[in-house]
C-alpha cells in the first residue's frame, strides 16, 4: 500500500532511509537486534545528528517495520511493494517530504557519520551540483574486491564510472588515489524524480549498479571524500561484527 503520508513536511534537507523486509543474503535486515535497538533505529538516529537535517524519514511498504519505526518514536512514509530499487522507494516518499534536497541513507549503516551526510549536502546547497555522492582512499589489494564498488573521478570531482572490477588499472606506476564508493546519495527533489523516471540502463544492469544510469545519461555525480567507511552491514557476519562494534557505546 503507497502514498500513506504520516504527515506533510516541508524543510530543506531531508534524510529518507529505505527499508525493506526481503533480502535475498539477510531477510528481515532492518530489525535485526543490535545492542537492544533494530538496526532501523541506529540508522535513524544517526541521522538525526546530522546539522542540517530537517527531518527523517523511513520508507517502507513493509508493516513490520513500520510498527518498529513508530515505536521508537520515528516517521514512517508507506511506500508500494513494486519498488523496482531504494532509489524508487525514495522518490515515492518524497512525495510527503516537502524537502528541497533529498538524502538517501541505507537502511543497514547503523553506524554512518552524521558528518558524512552533512558533506553531502554541501555541493547541493550552494548550488553547484544536482546529484553527490561519498568516496574513500583505498588500497590496491581493497580494489580487488568485487563487493567493494570503486569509482574514477574527473579533476573537477565528478564521477567518471563506477565498477566493481579494480579501476584503474594500474599499468606500471601509481600516479592517482583510488577511491572505493559509499553508497549514500543526496539530490535535489527535481533531479530524484527525473532519476526514478529512467528505465535502467545497460551498464547499470551488467555492474548491478544502479548509479550508472545517472551517468549513462549524461548526468553528473559529485563525489566529496570522506574518511574511511562506516561499518555496514550486508549479511549475518557482519551483524556480528556490528553487534561487537555497538558494545563499545551500550556498556
Amino acid at each position: 500500500m503507497s502514498g500513506q503520508c504520516v504527515r506533510i513536511v516541508t524543510v530543506n534537507a531531508a534524510v529518507v532511509i529505505p527499508a525493506r523486509m526481503a533480502s535475498t543474503r539477510f531477510p528481515g535486515k532492518p530489525l535485526a537486534d543490535i545492542c537492544g535497538k533494530p538496526m532501523i533505529q541506529w540508522v535513524y538516529e544517526r541521522a538525526l545528528r546530522a546539522k542540517g537535517i530537517s527531518a527523517v524519514v523511513v520508507a517502507t511498504c513493509d508493516t513490520e517495520i513500520a510498527e518498529a519505526v513508530r515505536r521508537f518514536g520515528g516517521e514512517v512514509v508507506m511506500t508500494s511493494d513494486r519498488c523496482r530499487s531504494g532509489t524508487d522507494r525514495v522518490a515515492e516518499a518524497a512525495a510527503c517530504v516537502g524537502a528541497e534536497i533529498i538524502v538517501n541513507v541505507q537502511g543497514d549503516e547503523p553506524f554512518i557519520e552524521p558528518s558524512f551526510i552533512e558533506k553531502s549536502i554541501e555541493p547541493l546547497l550552494v548550488g553547484e551540483d544536482t546529484m553527490t555522492s561519498l568516496m574513500f582512499r583505498i588500497t590496491e589489494p581493497q580494489a580487488q574486491d568485487p563487493n567493494l564498488v570503486k569509482v574514477v573521478v574527473s579533476l573537477d570531482g565528478h564521477a567518471l564510472y563506477f565498477s566493481r572490477a579494480p579501476i584503474p588499472y594500474v599499468r606500471e606506476k601509481m600516479s592517482t588515489a583510488l577511491y572505493g564508493h559509499i553508497g549514500l546519495y543526496a539530490y535535489t527533489r527535481d533531479f530524484l524524480l527525473r532519476f526514478a523516471s529512467w528505465e535502467p540502463t545497460p551498464l547499470e544492469l551488467t555492474e548491478s549498479l544502479e548509479q550508472l544510469r545517472v551517468l549513462e545519461h549524461g548526468g553528473r555525480i559529485r563525489m566529496v571524500e570522506v574518511d574511511g567507511q562506516p561499518l555496514g552491514v550486508d549479511t549475518p557476519s557482519d551483524l556480528e561484527q556490528a553487534r561487537k562494534h555497538a558494545a563499545k557505546f551500550c556498556t
